[in-house]
């Protein structure tokens, strides 16, 4: 099915410094928080993840190949805007999002001018129909709204204020085109930068006016709709995931001056507004190893345990001389969005044993009476 947005309206900055009715903006905002409730994890110090458009997604790491609207080909000016734009979405996706790339005999228009489909006020538009591909238009340069004229900025050689950038229009219509809805701000409109795709554009010299990557939070429901780039890619700090962490013991008994090793594994936890970033393994962290003489509260900190062979396991030999309790922590990290945790605990018997001598030969580990 075929959705059609109009977005990139003018925003709370016009060419005229005129502001953007409240009326008109609460409701579009009230529209969005129904769209977006089903992704707003708790607990995120924005909003939430960007809501996610109906119609599926695209496949993971696909390449959308697209071509100039035969008789509504953009300026070179414009051109260049939508190309820069669309290295900006492999640049700043952080997950397995589809990818676009300007091919002169791909399938999906880009136009420009007079016959862009884009409502009364939009500044750009699209389609997308996924898996299959999507549509995109530009309004032209001079364009005549109920605000004023439009002035992209790149059509000059010095932007003036008043222009809107159309590398970031773009770059905000291809992050529709992967299933992005318009970000939903605090009223303070504080958190701003969390996201490029906005229900309102700003102008120069506003700030975002010229944001030419994904915000955290775009990128938060790119990864949920599409998955992280590898296990030991970070994931977006506008994310609020559970972790889940396990640990095990091999063998579980020893004999004095045994070896047990232990083995812990660390995953995304379970929740039907993760998506595809469920049950993860969660590679290059640091998980430390603690233990404990058994009926003791107080934990020893042993130490970090170092990468395992599997994605998302650490690993760490002990010798305890006796009885030993051992969990493994993974401290909430400040620089992605997923939480710590700790592992229920496992204990490593030692069965103390003593030497005797059978025959001239051979030494016998019996255990001692």
């Amino acid at each position: 099915m075929t959705t059609l947005i109009r977005s990139r309206h003018a925003g709370a900055t016009t060419r005229q410094g005129a502001t953007t009715p409240p009326a008109v903006r609460w409701l579009a905002l009230a529209a969005i928080l129904v769209l977006g409730a089903a992704l707003t994890p708790t607990g995120a110090t924005a909003h939430g993840p960007d809501p996610a458009l109906s119609g599926g997604s695209f496949g993971q790491d696909q390449v959308l190949r697209f071509r100039w609207r035969a008789g509504a080909e953009p300026s070179a000016a414009i051109k260049t805007a939508i190309k820069e734009a669309a290295a900006d979405v492999t640049a700043s996706r952080a997950s397995r999002a589809a990818t676009f790339a300007y091919d002169a005999g791909g399938s999906n228009p880009i136009g420009y001018g007079a016959g862009a489909t884009c409502g009364v006020n939009g500044l750009a538009c699209f389609t997308r129909d996924a898996p299959d591909g999507f549509t995109m238009w530009l309004r032209e340069q001079g364009h005549v709204f109920d605000w004023g004229t439009l002035k992209w900025c790149q059509a000059y050689t010095t932007a003036p204020n008043g222009c809107y950038d159309a590398e970031t229009i773009a770059l905000d219509e291809f992050g529709h085109v992967e299933g992005l809805n318009h970000h939903v701000n605090y009223s303070s409109d504080s958190d701003y930068d969390d996201a490029v795709v906005q229900t309102f554009s700003r102008t120069k010299p506003a700030a975002g006016w010229n944001r030419h990557t994904f915000g955290r939070c775009d990128v938060a429901t790119l990864q949920v709709k599409y998955d992280v780039t590898s296990w030991t890619a970070r994931y977006s700090t506008c994310l609020d995931l559970a972790t889940v962490l396990t640990l095990t013991r091999s063998p579980g008994s020893i004999p004095t001056g045994g070896t047990a090793t232990l083995t812990a594994t660390l995953k995304v936890g379970s929740s039907t507004s993760y998506g595809r970033l469920v049950g993860n393994p969660i590679g290059g962290r640091t998980v430390t190893l603690q233990r404990r003489a058994p009926g003791a509260t107080a934990w020893v900190t042993v130490g970090a345990m170092p990468a395992g062979a599997s994605a998302g396991t650490y690993v760490l030999a002990q010798r305890p001389g006796a009885d030993t309790d051992y969990r493994a922590v993974f401290a909430t990290p400040t620089n992605e969005g997923i939480n710590g945790d700790t592992s229920p605990t496992v204990r490593v018997d030692v069965v103390v044993t003593c030497t005797a001598i059978a025959g001239a030969d051979a030494v016998i580990a019996i255990p001692c009476a």
